[in-house]
């Protein structure tokens, strides 16, 4: 019986490169959505993957979308928690609302999910969940300290849920990507972005198939053993 995934943030960039690669691997996947109705329909046309919309920043709407992903596919066996929004500006300028809603979406989403598919997973004994972090989580990033804060997150809730399901069959892991060749990193002016690139030792973006392979490995059955751990996919930019 093919396994249940889901992919939030999962019809557009990496997210829609995961939700294909895990469907062309045989998973049921449920790709999830936040509010461009047009584009999840298009998505959906093109892939045959059916796609949900709820607000991963809230838990109520978390657990509504959850309980249809069942009804319709089967109880959860893994998660990719993908969803993220920017809303950057130097933190002397920033906002109460633009720090909020990139906590929300970026990281209380990893709470709202794992939450709600955690403890079917632990009474299966068998989980898969796989936090999308970044880069600049890592290593920071000028004018990002909300998102920065966020992905930073990321790796610390992944390495500490980590240890609370490791027993249980469930590992939960991170991938933290560098610069990928998505829509958000296109449309970084050309300038600003061929000195992103000088950065890089491979000398190039990275390709959306390439997170999308990393997360099939940790999601496999041979990835069993790999548990609380962050894979960091940046072409060479930060190693630690």
């Amino acid at each position: 019986m093919s396994k249940v995934a889901i992919v939030t943030g999962g019809t557009r960039g990496i997210g829609r490169s995961i939700s294909e690669a895990l469907d062309a691997a045989g998973y049921k996947v449920a790709a999830n959505y936040a509010g461009d109705e047009k584009a999840a329909e298009k998505f959906t046309a093109e892939t045959r993957i059916k796609a949900f919309r709820f607000d991963v920043s809230d838990y109520k709407s978390c657990a509504e979308g959850i309980k249809r992903v069942e009804a319709e596919l089967g109880p959860v066996d893994i998660l990719v928690n993908n969803a993220g929004i920017t809303r950057d500006a130097v933190l002397h300028r920033m906002t109460p609302e633009q720090w909020g809603q990139v906590i929300a979406t970026n990281l209380t989403s990893c709470f709202n999910m794992c939450r709600l598919v955690i403890e079917g997973m632990r009474e299966r004994n068998f989980g898969r969940i796989v936090n999308i972090g970044s880069i600049n989580g890592q290593a920071g990033q000028y004018g990002q300290v909300n998102y920065a804060a966020a992905k930073s997150g990321i790796h610390g809730f992944t390495k500490a849920l980590a240890q609370e399901g490791a027993s249980k069959g469930v590992t939960v892991n991170a991938i933290a990507p560098g610069y990928i060749d998505t829509d958000m990193v296109r449309a970084v002016p050309p300038n600003v972005l061929e000195k992103i690139v000088a950065r890089v030792p491979v000398g190039r973006l990275g390709n959306a198939s390439e997170i999308a392979r990393g997360v099939l490995f940790l999601v496999s059955d041979e990835g069993g053993f790999v548990t609380g751990s962050t894979l960091s996919i940046n072409g060479g930019q930060h190693m630690y």
